[in-house]
């Protein structure tokens, strides 16, 4: 297989496309699109999300210390697009896209009713970083939307239909291929059922 070497960029993908909620202390809120998010440490549970100085969130952030990540589905994608190319400087984008904001535990940041997951977090540190800086955050609480629990209590992320970014595109996650440890697993060996005499 001959590979093609390019100069250095950012090419872990797909990577999840969500929406990033956040409000400053006079109440006005705001919604951003981001890619440059993900998981830090499980114990205790820690996230960040990478945002550039002149974004409008970015001195929201800074001011409260609070963001909710809201994760993305397929039904979600053109409000998706839409908050990643337009500055919520001109407009309350909530209201464009036809979003509801809810209020959870934070004080100024809301959760976003239409997404499937909203992750409320804390920023405990904020690094800079060149283009852009990046929020690490405690999460503070996890709210799902009870349309994709099942009876016995787990949730079916997948039957969101979950939102991915890849390389300047948008993407649906596709067909399950296997559960964590599916590799080594012992498989399970039906019986046949034996004959009726």
């Amino acid at each position: 297989m001959a590979k093609q070497k390019w100069k250095p960029g950012n090419m872990v993908y797909p990577l999840p496309a969500v929406l990033v909620s956040c409000g400053d202390k006079e109440g006005n809120l705001n919604l951003m699109t981001a890619a440059w998010t993900g998981t830090i440490c499980s114990d205790p549970p820690m996230v960040y999300v990478s945002i550039r100085k002149e974004r409008h969130s970015h001195h929201m952030i800074r001011e409260t210390g609070e963001y909710v990540i809201n994760l993305t589905t397929e039904k979600l994608a053109r409000a998706t697009d839409f908050c990643g190319v337009r500055s919520g400087r001109d407009m309350d984008k909530f209201k464009e896209m036809q979003l509801t904001p809810v209020h959870g535990a934070l004080k100024y940041a809301p959760m976003v009713e239409e997404s499937p997951v909203s992750i409320e977090c804390q920023v405990t540190q904020v690094v800079e970083l060149g283009s852009h800086d990046m929020f690490m955050a405690k999460v503070t609480a996890v709210y799902v939307d009870e349309t994709y629990m099942d009876g016995k209590g787990t949730f079916h992320l997948e039957k969101a239909e979950p939102l991915v970014y890849s390389h300047g595109q948008y993407y649906g996650i596709g067909k399950h291929i296997g559960g964590f440890g599916y590799a080594v697993r012992k498989k399970t060996v039906k019986k046949k059922p034996g004959k009726k005499k």
